[in-house]
């Protein structure tokens, strides 16, 4: 199971890109409202508690000074893959991504691109695949759609000149 959390419901949007990637591998997962700034004892119960549940792997989006990630990273030992998310009050969203990105080492945070929680969703399949078969035959799949489809637009490229 993945654990998608987020710092705030206005990260949603940014985050149904990893739920989408849940749903089309067939993975299960849980999704919550999780605030390092507002809800600090909420945060760390998740964190401590996950792998009881049978989270394997989380997934956490926040913007602004984006502590979620480390934070929950730092309290558990599944790996954990930071979603910066740009939100209204962010420097261009480079606060989220440095903040997630610029981890004390002991503490490692698998960072994507800035609002790149599609990244994230496939990065925990990946994770997940190595020792589930079912995925990575998925994945091999999934890698030869993208395959196909760069063919495709460049027999179209070829094919308007």
């Amino acid at each position: 199971m993945i654990g998608i959390i987020m710092g705030s419901s206005s990260d949603l949007p940014v985050m149904q890109d990893a739920i989408q990637v849940c749903k089309d591998f067939g993975i299960p997962f849980e999704v919550d409202i999780v605030s390092a700034h507002r809800t600090p004892v909420k945060m760390l119960q998740y964190a401590q508690t996950a792998k009881s549940r049978g989270v394997q792997v989380i997934i956490a989006g926040a913007g602004g000074a984006a502590h979620l990630p480390g934070m929950v990273a730092s309290a558990t030992i599944l790996p954990v893959i930071g979603v910066p998310v740009k939100s209204s009050n962010s420097i261009d969203g480079w606060d989220s991504v440095l903040s997630i990105l610029q981890m004390p080492n002991g503490v490692p945070v698998a960072t994507v691109a800035l609002n790149a929680s599609k990244n994230a969703g496939l990065l925990a399949v990946q994770i997940l695949a190595v020792s589930d078969e079912k995925l990575s035959n998925q994945l091999v799949d999934y890698k030869k759609e993208l395959e196909d489809k760069v063919a495709e637009m460049s027999q179209n490229t070829q094919n308007k000149l």
